[in-house]
């Protein structure tokens, strides 16, 4: 848990930049950033990287593909990767890119500060190489002979290098490991790479490839390119203004939390730990890696067809609404099989039916009430339920279980429909009975919460709700935490505005 760090630095990884973002690199980015707003909410200090690696043999064959030069190719799908961002609402920092001049010094004084501690050797580096992974393999990670993530048999190379001597560090960085010094979740991750260390062992690493023109010459022999993962983990120092080992450690430094998938597990937690011994620096406090996803039980897949963009969910379902359908896809840390029938049905149930009917319903009937000069009268029958729902919803964050505290939320709403349903305030509003008040108070005070509870993953739905409470979204949210969350800041005399329908149902696809 976090709470005793009044600072969170979360990263995601930065993106290959040879295709343009999908729904998988979506997911990463939006949990990433309902993270980093949910530590903003509760008064931390947080800083959330993001970005791009652009070099590496697969992104020049790629620019070659389409006439192009290396650097005209990334500049464009860069930008794709921060329009997609910025149309997802994604609250980042910095977006990092590592064909930046800056972060190209920085590697290459960092490959010389290893090379000076004798981490760095030439030698002869012999191995089954996967161009779509960048990385070399072993016979076990092959099923049938193939890489398992992109079906090609991996190429066997052998090329003068120079290879890093990340053998040093594999003691160190196992006990790191058992002791949770770097802890990986979830658990069976974290098993799988101990498995890893204790079976096969860390072994030297090729860092340069003398074939490879598209990289960061090597400062000492410019005939040869970093590795393009050597490149790509410097990111998360680069990214936060470090200028290499004669710099200060980052302000940020270490990573709170680094959020991956599966696939780039294995790198994270073997060459970038070692990287980071090194280069005499503290390594991440925990990997987090998260699943998959699956359409209808297949892999994504352009000659299947069934490959779903982000520009495709905001289209249907708006900006907000796809948020919190990707948090809600799946366990965190699982795979997930997704489909345009059950994101559907989760967004007429959740939120058409659920949370936007809540809203405008409860709505509706105050203004009906007001009408009948009736009063909003503070009360707290639905105090406890809150504040009990806050400490559920608090505890989930904290501990990653971002589908949880989705969960939390639709609870809350189901709690105030059947409330509704049991007090019937639209019969006491016909009969003037000024009990309706203080139901409805207990309702809108429920909606104030509520608002906040999905700010994480939905901005802009907050912002609607408050403003429909009268509420000014800036200042509450500038507000202490713990205030924020008190019962009964909702005041009697608040104007109730209108607002559209925040989740207009929509027909199954």
């Amino acid at each position: 848990m976090f709470k005793n760090n009044s600072k969170f630095y979360i990263t995601t990884p930065i993106y290959y930049a040879n295709a343009e973002p999908h729904i998988g690199s979506a997911y990463t980015t939006v949990a990433a950033d309902c993270l980093a707003r949910f530590n903003r909410l509760i008064g931390k200090e947080v800083f959330f990287l993001t970005g791009t690696d652009e070099h590496g043999i697969k992104i020049e064959a790629k620019a070659k593909e389409f006439n192009k030069k290396p650097q005209e190719f990334v500049d464009e799908i860069a930008a794709k990767f921060q329009f997609a961002w910025d149309e997802l609402n994604i609250s980042y920092n910095n977006f990092i890119r590592t064909t930046n001049p800056k972060h190209i010094k920085t590697v290459q004084a960092a490959l010389v500060k290893m090379r000076s501690k004798g981490d760095i050797y030439k030698g002869e580096y012999k191995g089954l190489y996967c161009r779509g992974c960048e990385q070399f393999k072993n016979e076990k990670d092959l099923v049938d002979g193939l890489c398992p993530d992109h079906k090609v048999a991996p190429e066997f190379t052998s090329e003068e290098s120079y290879i890093f001597r990340a053998s040093r560090y594999a003691k160190i960085i196992l006990e790191k490991i058992k002791k949770d010094e770097l802890k990986i979740r979830p658990q069976e991750r974290r098993n799988e790479i101990i498995s890893f260390y204790e079976k096969e062992g860390l072994i030297d690493v090729s860092f340069s490839r003398k074939k490879v023109k598209w990289g960061i010459a090597l400062p000492w022999d410019e005939s040869h390119t970093t590795y393009v993962w050597a490149d790509a983990f410097l990111n998360y120092l680069t990214g936060l203004g470090w200028q290499g080992p004669e710099d200060k450690m980052p302000y940020f430094w270490p990573p709170t939390l680094q959020l991956m998938s599966k696939d780039i597990l294995r790198v994270h937690a073997t060459i970038w730990p070692a990287m980071l011994l090194s280069l005499d620096l503290p390594l991440p406090k925990e990997l987090f890696i998260h699943g998959f996803f699956l359409v209808d039980g297949q892999k994504m897949s352009k000659s299947l067809g069934n490959v779903i963009l982000p520009f495709d969910l905001i289209k249907r379902y708006g900006v907000d609404a796809s948020r919190y359908l990707l948090m809600g896809a799946a366990v965190f840390g699982r795979d997930g099989d997704v489909s345009w029938k059950k994101l559907d049905e989760k967004y007429n149930a959740y939120l058409a039916n659920g949370l936007g009917n809540l809203v405008a319903r409860s709505t509706a009937l105050t203004q009906k009430m007001l009408k009948q000069n009736l009063n909003l009268n503070k009360d707290a029958e639905l105090k406890e339920s809150f504040l009990e729902a806050w400490t559920f919803y608090i505890n989930s964050l904290e501990n990653l279980k971002i589908d949880v505290a989705i969960s939390i939320i639709n609870q809350q709403i189901s709690i105030l429909d059947n409330y509704i349903a049991k007090h019937k305030p639209w019969e006491l509003v016909k009969i003037a009975d000024e009990k309706v008040g203080k139901i409805m108070y207990n309702v809108l005070e429920s909606l104030r919460h509520l608002s906040f509870m999905v700010w994480p993953f939905m901005p802009e739905t907050t912002n609607k709700i408050l403003h429909i409470l009268g509420l000014d979204c800036q200042k509450e949210c500038s507000l202490n935490f713990n205030k924020l969350k008190e019962w009964g800041r909702l005041n009697e005399n608040t104007k109730i505005n209108k607002e559209g329908p925040l989740f207009p149902r929509i027909e199954e696809k």
